[in-house]
């Protein structure tokens, strides 16, 4: 009993010289440390931050189990890692310090965006999946083939420096101008960034999957890789039978037609909430753009 009254007496006194500048400086932390978990969920590099964590915990395994040439090599391998970190994360570091460095932004807005620019990307991504679907539709009439590439929680840098950026509003013609078989950039994948074409004629990797069927191209293939090394959604227009397809998580599922291919991104894209009614689907502006042009 005289313990718990200690600890209590112990709380009181913690609390007691509680100020507000010991709040602020909690608030600080605590979104600093949210933006580097929601940095590193954000990269390719989620995986070599989980294998760090692995060799984190063997060394702490092994220097309680008094394992003497393990605990040296990883101390002597952990002395180099805060440098080996900056240079592995150097692209993502420059991109959020550029993000910082941009007129109005705040630390806060770059860790948390606002509910604004959450409703702002939601519809630019709803706009861009229903050109998308149009665009996908005129190549398939025309047999003509098409590699697009949604980026979703992995980013795809690196794979973007492989092509053009364009950093473009994302329309059926320009997808179709970009994929069009004289094109220049028409052999490589484009990448859908935030609702925008952001880069075109990138080379995706492709699958070391030996179980696939022969018949697929390399277009397939390289859907099957990129869907392998990263989260995205990847679609494919095949130039020989014009079926559209969909890779994801390594797995391709076929024939779509342009109205399923507008619900299955948007369920794959579009964060689900209660007030999906109240909002803009990309289906409703597909629906609006076959109206209009019924009317003309």
């Amino acid at each position: 009993m005289e313990e718990l009254k200690n600890i209590l007496r112990m709380v009181f006194y913690a609390f007691s010289q509680f100020t507000i500048l010991d709040l602020i400086d909690i608030i600080v932390v605590t979104l600093i440390f949210y933006g580097l978990i929601r940095f590193v969920r954000e990269t390719r590099a989620v995986q070599l931050v989980k294998g760090i964590v692995l060799l984190f915990g063997a060394y702490i395994i092994s220097d309680y189990l008094r394992l003497e040439v393990l605990n040296s090599l990883l101390d002597y391998l952990f002395q180099f890692a805060f440098v080996a970190l900056l240079i592995l994360f150097q692209p993502e570091l420059r991109r959020v310090l550029e993000q910082l460095g941009k007129s109005g932004k705040s630390l806060a807005s770059v860790v948390v965006p606002s509910a604004h620019e959450n409703e702002e990307e939601r519809a630019r991504m709803s706009h861009a999946i229903a050109e998308i679907a149009n665009a996908a539709y005129a190549l398939q009439r025309l047999r003509m083939g098409a590699l697009i590439v949604f980026e979703r929680n992995t980013k795809l840098g690196e794979i973007a420096e492989t092509g053009t950026i364009v950093d473009a509003a994302v329309t059926a013609q320009l997808v179709g101008n970009v994929f069009f078989n004289k094109a220049p950039l028409h052999d490589g994948a484009a990448i859908i960034r935030e609702g925008r074409l952001y880069a075109a004629g990138c080379i995706l990797p492709l699958t070391t999957n030996d179980n696939i069927s022969a018949d697929l191209g390399t277009r397939h293939r390289a859907a099957l890789g990129m869907s392998e090394n990263s989260d995205a959604v990847v679609v494919v227009v095949s130039e020989e039978t014009g079926q559209i397809s969909i890779a994801l998580n390594g797995v391709l599922t076929r024939n779509y037609t342009r109205d399923t291919l507008v619900v299955r991104l948007e369920s794959l894209l579009l964060p689900q909430d209660k007030d999906n009614d109240k909002k803009e689907s990309a289906f409703s502006v597909l629906r609006r753009g076959k109206q209009h042009g019924r009317a003309e």
